[in-house]
């Protein structure tokens, strides 16, 4: 269940995301990092486009409590929050105990220098891995997507972790079905960006996939083309029949002039054409 949280009014003022730094002023270290949140979150705005009870950050900060320093994973979601909220604010970070939920999913995208995105020995003596701190946190879900490193760090490309009972058991399986998500997310081979590679999807809970901006523009393109075939093939057809109804008024234009022709042979002998069988 989404875990809502309240604050007490009678306790001091807590800081908004206008008092907490928007940046931990650490730049990514590659390209795939940026690419792959925003397109789980371009396709989730075509897939949910009628849906406002989300919220998807990419490469925002995450304040998980007063007095905590913010955490930054790559990409992250949130259920029963507003997508858009009033007056269009737009969030310089993601404040929990503002928003009231905290996020059911979370993902981290591996790059070349560990960010502590595994569970290790030191990590479970000291609370400092990431797989710790969101399942300390209550994260429904933790995705770690590892393309490049994943034979360094002994783990696979592409896994995804279910918080039971507070501790995160591997689900397997690609795609993976979150139902308290309504989401199942799986790697797959697609172009993105003039990239073809694999990529991070979303998908139903039959497992079928939802389209990327690529998929809907040549998905729209391809109708728009055949479309354009089919005015086409009506263009011609009108242009056979026109052709055929214009050699018929010919021709019945031509038996008429013949017929002009013989009545007038037959008037010069004499001969009334009507009598003529």
């Amino acid at each position: 269940m989404t875990a809502l949280l309240q604050t007490d009014p009678t306790l001091p003022r807590l800081p908004t995301e206008d008092d907490l730094p928007d940046t931990d002023n650490q730049p990514v270290d590659n390209e795939l990092q940026l690419l792959v949140p925003f397109l789980l979150q371009a396709i989730l705005l075509l897939a949910w486009a009628e849906r406002q009870d989300w919220f998807m950050g990419v490469n925002l900060g995450l304040y998980p409590a007063p007095r905590q320093p913010a955490i930054g994973p790559d990409a992250f979601l949130a259920l029963g929050v507003e997508r858009v909220r009033q007056g269009s604010k737009l969030r310089k970070s993601y404040v929990v105990w503002q928003e009231g939920v905290m996020p059911q999913w979370v993902l981290e995208v591996v790059s070349q220098k560990p960010g502590g995105e595994y569970e290790r020995d030191r990590d479970r003596q000291n609370g400092q891995g990431k797989l710790f701190q969101y399942a300390r946190l209550g994260v429904q879900y933790y995705t770690i997507y590892n393309p490049n490193h994943w034979r360094r760090d002994e783990h696979d490309p592409f896994e995804v972790y279910h918080l039971v009972n507070g501790v995160y058991v591997r689900k397997t399986g690609n795609p993976v079905w979150m139902p308290e998500v309504g989401l199942g997310i799986g790697t797959e081979q697609g172009t993105h960006k003039g990239y073809t590679r694999q990529w991070l999807y979303w998908y139903d809970e039959q497992g079928n996939r939802y389209p990327a901006p690529e998929n809907v523009i040549a998905q729209a393109q391809q109708r728009a083309q055949q479309a354009e075939q089919e005015r086409e093939q009506e263009r011609q057809l009108r242009q056979q029949v026109e052709l055929q109804l214009e050699q018929e008024r010919q021709r019945a234009e031509q038996e008429r002039q013949r017929a002009e022709r013989l009545a007038e042979r037959l008037r010069a002998l004499n001969i009334d054409p009507e009598g003529v069988d």
